[in-house]
């Protein structure tokens, strides 16, 4: 290696500056080239709301931010549109680096199935709540002659009965058989007619019957207020809680 000539104060000051000067040359083209080549250093971008896009959206909104994806999980959401994303990280808005990786949760098309749990014996509104819980939901809810109110007693799937413990895809509708409270039990209609509206209301009370309409008939010659017509006729069958309608004379 050739020896840098020293034999003046002027030649031992060039060099020391060319030395600076290489110095100064390497180090802003660490930091200002370099660097940002290999790192983008200082430069970041906003990362875009994905949500609801399908993968080919995803990848060209990304592309356009030099950002790159990766499905990282899936779940089943009910409602939603399958092969579409429901969340990613970083989350939108978050700064990061160009090129950074941004990782996926879609949303997949393959239905899972569950079992229907055990809901016989349990009121309405506490079936319903269960059956949410594992991803069921309650289609309708219909009621049959049984003292048991509000109490779920068999339970149908596509219009059949079913069994709990039955699997079925997940978001699928659980119809609900309950109770009415009333029962199979009947009982005769009491004659209503030339009694006052308060004695036929607690007569009807009193046969676990209810007044149902009350109409006015105004060419009757009864006193005001007296039952002169009633339906059903008196002795007709009714199942408990059944209602009687009643005419009054008079007007209301």
């Amino acid at each position: 290696m050739p020896k840098l000539s020293t034999n003046s104060k002027t030649d031992l000051l060039t060099h020391i500056g060319i030395i600076l000067a290489t110095a100064l040359v390497l180090f802003f083209a660490f930091f200002f080239i370099y660097l940002p080549w290999t790192t983008n250093h200082g430069e970041s971008v906003q990362v875009p709301d994905l949500k609801g896009l399908t993968l080919d959206e995803v990848e060209s909104v990304l592309d356009d931010n030099d950002l790159k994806y990766e499905v990282s999980d899936s779940t089943f959401v009910i409602g939603q549109k399958p092969l579409t994303v429901f969340s990613h990280y970083p989350k939108p808005e978050s700064p990061v680096k160009k090129g950074r990786k941004i990782f996926l949760t879609i949303i997949t098309d393959q239905v899972p199935k569950v079992s229907i749990p055990n809901v016989v014996g349990r009121s309405v509104n506490s079936a319903a709540n269960l059956l949410s819980s594992v991803g069921l939901q309650v289609g309708q809810t219909e009621f049959i002659p049984a003292i048991e109110k509000n109490t779920v007693l068999r339970l149908k799937y596509d219009g059949a009965e079913v069994s709990t413990g039955k699997s079925v895809p997940k978001g699928s509708k659980i119809t609900l058989v309950a109770g009415d409270g009333f029962g199979n039990t009947t009982v005769a209609v009491p004659d209503l007619t030339g009694m006052s509206y308060d004695e036929a209301d607690i007569l009807v009370a009193g046969s676990s019957l209810n007044i149902g309409n009350i109409l006015y008939d105004n060419a009757s010659d009864q006193p005001q207020g007296t039952v002169v017509r009633q339906r059903p006729a008196a002795g007709t069958n009714l199942r408990i809680g059944d209602e009687v309608n009643i005419w009054l004379s008079g007007s209301n």
